[in-house]
């Protein structure tokens, strides 16, 4: 059996990823900490032919950064030119709130919109890559009631 990196990795280049093995994959990843999550990320996802994807593409979504519990940048994105600014727009008019919150009877890093009703939850899988799962009220912010899963790699 592969490891969990292997298994990230090889589900990260799939062409089509299924929720059910990404499900599998989060039940075996460590939880992690506020402090954990600080600095900033580079993000992408998994193809799993959620909305979600081609909305960060369009507003060309580069990551998250975290620089305190209260103070998280949800959506870096790029701006024409190639500089990197908070897309408070797309993120609901809002920035975010880094928290430690339960998910699926673990207490893990969460990221809480300032104006959505939505949460990105964080595992480890190296020090340097976590996956996330965003939840919440996902039908009434987006139109579709399915999770989104995505990974973040720590910038340097």
């Amino acid at each position: 059996m592969a490891d969990i990196t292997e298994r990230f990795d090889a589900l990260r280049a799939a062409e089509d990823a299924a929720p059910a093995d990404l499900d599998a994959l989060w039940s075996e990843l460590s939880t992690v900490t506020v402090p954990e999550m600080l600095g900033a990320w580079r993000g992408g996802d998994f193809a799993t032919g959620h909305v979600l994807s081609d909305v960060l593409r369009k507003v060309r979504w580069h990551g998250k950064r975290f620089e305190g519990p209260l103070v998280a940048v949800p959506l870096v994105c790029r701006d024409e030119a190639g500089e990197l600014y908070s897309n408070t727009k797309a993120a609901g008019g809002g920035e975010a709130s880094l928290w430690e919150v339960g998910f699926r009877g673990e207490t893990t890093a969460t990221m809480v919109y300032d104006n959505l009703p939505v949460l990105d939850h964080f595992k480890k899988v190296d020090d340097d890559t976590v996956m996330g799962i965003m939840n919440g009220k996902l039908d009434s912010a987006f139109g579709i009631a399915d999770l989104y899963y995505f990974w973040l790699e720590r910038e340097a």
